[in-house]
């Protein structure tokens, strides 16, 4: 039978968080986050549905059509939550629902109420507030709650005012978010040995004439045996099409003599890994895949070492462009000397990204990267990628030798009390380590179509 809402741990931890936002909002303040809906594939097919990553931050409610209240001193509880009710023919189809009656106890909430009940409750339960938190990007639900105020305003005679101020309620969560707690540590890295896996399964797989596809569908292989699913879309770009940051067709063939970059992780339970490694396909790189290759590598070894608390988001970045300018100057690719070239951005042509983001919930995760217009210090409990690149169109003026190669390597780092950890370490990234692991790779299998 399926499990319906969290553990009791987790019911603990939710609670936590919850805490912690109310705290943010202040005792005149109350909140609404939504649940995301389903959303339709094609015809009467939906898409496999995945929670808005915020609601399910502060319920661990994986259904959709829900909303929660957080209303701070509120005498009849602070936390409320709207829920679909129990429908049996419903259920018979899809499964089994939370239900309204269960939800206080499952959810660890005060009160729960009908999801088709919130225009008559909310215009009472935000009664006495000057303050409504909302997800502004939800813009029905900005309408709705516009209805709810006039729903009060009407009642000025008695004394009843709406809250005066509207706030963007992912302001303060997304900053809750971003630094990890011990649990979401250990889900994280619960997703990157599991993406981990699934690179060195796909390294062991790679061979050419096989397609791109065929190395995807490796990695999506062992991310469900985890119970997971690709926290986005895998990117298996051979050759040239290494050069596309963005590549999403994976349907060439890989080519003996070429690289193949693999870009992919893993989701599981909410949490996302996100791996980026570029092998050679023969098993062995050529010499100008090696130089290029290797200054990429001494690029991300230069960044992950100066993350610690206190440190710039930045500085990963700069330490990563400097290495990489010095490198394309050292090669020929661009023109010194290295203070002019970062100056104007000539490193730009081959290396066009920064070289990080958050992660947590969203493999692109929510929190704030500048503060007050400066970028932000690191903290213990931030999680972030580590992922400098160089691309080299094969339609640029570079030495053809060098034209058509693009090579990234990223791995996830937990800043910690003493500087770093390298989530992602166990696959391979030096050279010899890369050949190493080819030489021992076994021969393809050929599936059958059917």
């Amino acid at each position: 039978m399926q499990t319906i809402g969290p553990s009791a741990t987790e019911r603990r931890e939710y609670q936590r968080r919850r805490k912690h936002l109310l705290k943010r909002i202040g005792k005149r303040g109350a909140a609404i986050v939504t649940a995301a809906c389903e959303q339709q594939r094609n015809h009467d097919n939906p898409w496999p549905f995945r929670q808005s990553s915020d609601f399910y931050y502060l319920t661990g409610l994986a259904e959709p059509d829900a909303l929660l209240v957080l209303c701070s001193k509120r005498e009849a509880g602070e936390v409320i939550a709207f829920v679909s009710p129990r429908d049996p023919e419903r259920e018979r189809w899809e499964g089994p629902q939370l239900g309204v009656e269960q939800a206080p106890a499952v959810l660890g909430v005060d009160q729960a109420f009908p999801i088709d009940e919130i225009d008559e409750r909310l215009p009472e339960l935000l009664r006495g507030y000057t303050k409504c938190y909302l997800p502004f990007a939800e813009h029905d639900l900005v309408m709705q709650a516009l209805g709810w105020f006039d729903a009060l305003r009407r009642g000025a005679r008695a004394g009843v005012q709406p809250p005066e101020t509207l706030k963007d309620v992912t302001v303060p969560l997304h900053e809750l978010r971003l630094i990890k707690s011990a649990h979401e540590i250990d889900r994280l890295r619960r997703a990157a040995a599991v993406s981990a896996e699934a690179h060195l399964a796909a390294a062991r797989g790679v061979h050419g004439g096989l397609f791109e596809y065929e190395i995807a569908a490796i990695l999506q292989k062992v991310f469900a045996s985890a119970h997971g699913e690709p926290s986005f879309a895998p990117i298996v770009a051979g050759g040239s099409n290494a050069c596309v940051l963005h590549y999403r067709a994976n349907a060439a063939e890989l080519k003996d003599g070429d690289l193949v970059l693999i870009d992919a992780g893993a989701e599981v339970d909410y949490y996302a890994g996100d791996i980026t490694r570029t092998w050679p396909v023969s098993g062995h790189f050529s010499e100008p895949q090696r130089e290029l290759y290797q200054l990429v590598l001494d690029a991300q070894i230069a960044a992950i070492e100066t993350i610690a608390p206190g440190v710039s988001f930045d500085a990963p970045h700069q330490a990563a462009v400097r290495v990489i300018a010095e490198g394309l100057i050292s090669l020929g690719l661009i023109d010194g000397p290295v203070e002019e070239a970062i100056e104007e951005g000539r490193y730009r042509t081959f290396f066009m990204h920064r070289t990080g983001h958050w992660l947590g919930s969203d493999v692109h995760d929510v929190g704030r990267y500048r503060v007050d217009g400066e970028w932000r210090q690191l903290e213990p409990g931030m999680v972030m990628t580590v992922e400098p690149g160089i691309y080299v169109d094969p339609q640029s003026n570079a030495p053809e030798a060098y034209r058509g190669i693009g090579i990234r390597i990223e791995d996830d780092v937990l800043v910690t009390e003493e500087g770093h950890e390298v989530l992602t370490r166990e696959v391979p990234k030096r050279i010899d380590e890369i050949e190493a692991l080819f030489a021992g790779r076994r021969d393809p299998v050929s599936l059958p179509l059917e």
